[in-house]
């Protein structure tokens, strides 16, 4: 195949359709909007989320709670999950998205203390528990607070 004979899969190449062409084409003079009316105006139509007057759904739904923009958000991962790792690994971020522990990182790892942890690891997070830190110390780990 050369260069010059690439075409695109038949059928995906379509023209827009040409409103105001004359009255053969079916979208002649009124272009498709009707006759009068907001909609037929140049600029016309209404907002996003306008419902003619009544009460939009937005105004209507009660608001609830507080939403701190500021609160960091934190990938949690148990202790019992780390046994998946050999023994004398050092477990850091790509290590944990590496096994498929942790999907999204945003502003962090933390690490929680459900579970038992058997392997001797030292692990790099952002926050660990107070129960996580005590079982990896125990199984003769080490934590380091990143």
């Amino acid at each position: 195949m050369k260069l010059f004979e690439l075409q695109p899969a038949p059928g995906s190449k379509k023209l827009p359709k040409r409103k105001g062409r004359g009255h053969g084409t079916g979208n002649g003079k009124t272009a498709g909007r009707g006759h009068k009316g907001q909609n037929a105006r140049s600029g016309g139509g209404v907002r996003p989320g306008f419902e003619g007057g009544q009460m939009p759904i937005y105004r209507r739904l009660p608001k609830r709670g507080f939403n701190n923009i500021f609160a960091k958000v934190y990938a949690e991962v148990n202790v019992s999950d780390l046994n998946v790792f050999d023994d004398g690994t050092v477990v850091t971020q790509e290590l944990l998205k590496e096994k498929g522990l942790v999907n999204k990182v945003i502003d962090g790892v933390a690490i929680l203390g459900n579970g038992d942890l058997t392997k001797k690891l030292t692990v790099k997070a952002e926050r660990f528990t107070k129960t996580a830190s005590e079982k990896i110390e125990a199984a003769g780990g080490k934590v380091e607070v990143i």
